[in-house]
Order: C-alpha cells, then sequence, then structure tokens
C-alpha cells in the first residue's frame, strides 16, 4: 500500500460481524514486512469500527502479536491500552556511527535502546530548540548504512517540550525507521510506549502531552499506569474511503 503501516482487520469468531463483534484479529505490514506493534493503524482500526461500521461495544479488543489491545472512546478521542515498552540507558559510543548519521553534532543528552521493539532513543541536549529537531534533515540511507547488526530498525528523537507554553507539550520526538521501509513515520504509537516510559521517569509525571514533529505531526495524550501499560490517546480524521479487489 505504500503507506507506514497498513493494518488488517478479521474476525475472530466467524458468527460475528463488524458492528456486533468485540474481538477481532489485527495485523500490521510496512511496505516491506510485517511488524509487531503499531499504534495509529491500531487507533484507525478502531476508528473504522467504531465510525464506519457503527460497532455497538463500549471497548474493542484486538489480539495481535503484542497480546491483546484494548481501544474505547472518550469522546472523540481514542484510548489506546498498550503495553509499556521500558528502555535502558547505552554508552553513546557503542552507537557513535548511528547517532551521527541521525543528528550529525548536535548535543546529545541521553542515549537509551529498547533491546524488544529494537528502538534507539536519543534524546537531544535541552539548550536545543523544537525548531532544531522539526527542521532537522535525516537521512534515511545513512541510518541503514550506520547500522547492520540488526540491534535497531527503529530511531526516535526526542527532546524535552514547553509545558509552561499553551497547549503545554512535555516532550517532543520524530521516529525512523528505513530498514521496515518507513523513511519517517508520520505519528508513531509504539515509539511513545518507550517514550512515556523514559519521560515519566524524567519528568515525575503520569500523564503527559507529547508532539511528534514529523512534516504532517501529530498530538498524542499519554497516561502512564502502575500495571506496566500505558493508555494512549488520539484523534482521526477519514480521508479516504473505498474498496480494493484482489
Amino acid at each position: 500500500m505504500n503507506l507506514s503501516e497498513t493494518a488488517f482487520i478479521t474476525r475472530i469468531n466467524p458468527s460475528d460481524d463488524f458492528t456486533t463483534g468485540s474481538r477481532f484479529h489485527l495485523r500490521w505490514f510496512t511496505p516491506t514486512n510485517e511488524v509487531n506493534l503499531c499504534g495509529h493503524a491500531t487507533l484507525a482500526s478502531a476508528a473504522v469500527l467504531f465510525q464506519q461500521k457503527k460497532n455497538v461495544n463500549p471497548k474493542l479488543v484486538f489480539e495481535t502479536r503484542s497480546g491483546e489491545l484494548c481501544v474505547s472512546q472518550r469522546g472523540e478521542c481514542f484510548i489506546m491500552d498498550f503495553p509499556l515498552n521500558l528502555p535502558t540507558k547505552e554508552d553513546p559510543n557503542d552507537f557513535r556511527d548511528i547517532i551521527k548519521a541521525a543528528v550529525g553534532n548536535l548535543p546529545v543528552q541521553d542515549v537509551y535502546l529498547n533491546s524488544t521493539m529494537k528502538k534507539l532513543m536519543i534524546r537531544l541536549a535541552d539548550s536545543c530548540d523544537r525548531s532544531v529537531l522539526t527542521n532537522l534533515k535525516v537521512d534515511p540511507e545513512a541510518i541503514m548504512r550506520s547500522e547492520r547488526s540488526g540491534r535497531v530498525k527503529g530511531i526516535i528523537l526526542t527532546m524535552k517540550g514547553s509545558p509552561d507554553h499553551q497547549p503545554g507539550y512535555d516532550f517532543y520526538s520524530r521516529y525512523f525507521a528505513p530498514w521496515n521501509g518507513i523513511a519517517e513515520d508520520p505519528v508513531t504509537g509504539s515509539a511513545h510506549t518507550v517514550l512515556g516510559s523514559y519521560w515519566s521517569n524524567e519528568l515525575g509525571k503520569k500523564k503527559m502531552l507529547a508532539y511528534q514533529c514529523s512534516s504532517r505531526g501529530g498530538e498524542l495524550e499519554l497516561e502512564v499506569r502502575d500495571d506496566g501499560r500505558i493508555n494512549i490517546a488520539g484523534q482521526t480524521v477519514t480521508v479516504l474511503q473505498g474498496t480494493i479487489i484482489l
């Protein structure tokens, strides 16, 4: 489909339909491969079932490679119940080449890795302005050439937000995954399962407002829970509807 991810929903119980059923299988594919977790494709799947198929249930459960994922509605928002993926602090020297390829000579404050998700998080120093992150030109081919060990399949660039200025974002981010056929992802729920864990510890907050600074951009409401999970809330807009004939 040449999109960051395409979601495929199938019925678990053949007697169910998309209006009355509450549990479905869900799988996600990038242009090159299947992935274990995708946030915005899950959000879109739930939105289609609730808004287009008029699903009557207050909560939907998707059985996925990452276990059961629940989505419920709150006004115009959809709330996704996702696993929290804790990253571990790394020595920047161990990732020197990929850091150089991603951010050049910009000052780096922290480097963390979640080995399960294979996501490397690079935090820019607080001296950097948001415009530095927004305007950064990242070459996906250079990133791929710099990392061939298989340890990393996605790069998260992040920096502290401006909670004192409206709308009060706690942190900003961008996400790149050329190993999965994604030069840059517009908005990435799976990356925020890592970011939410990191920034919750850094800021001492359970509820946060995040903004992903891609060219399209997107706002995410996060709530880190005590049971090792994270609620990610966002809105959707349907821009295209049609039928694919196979």
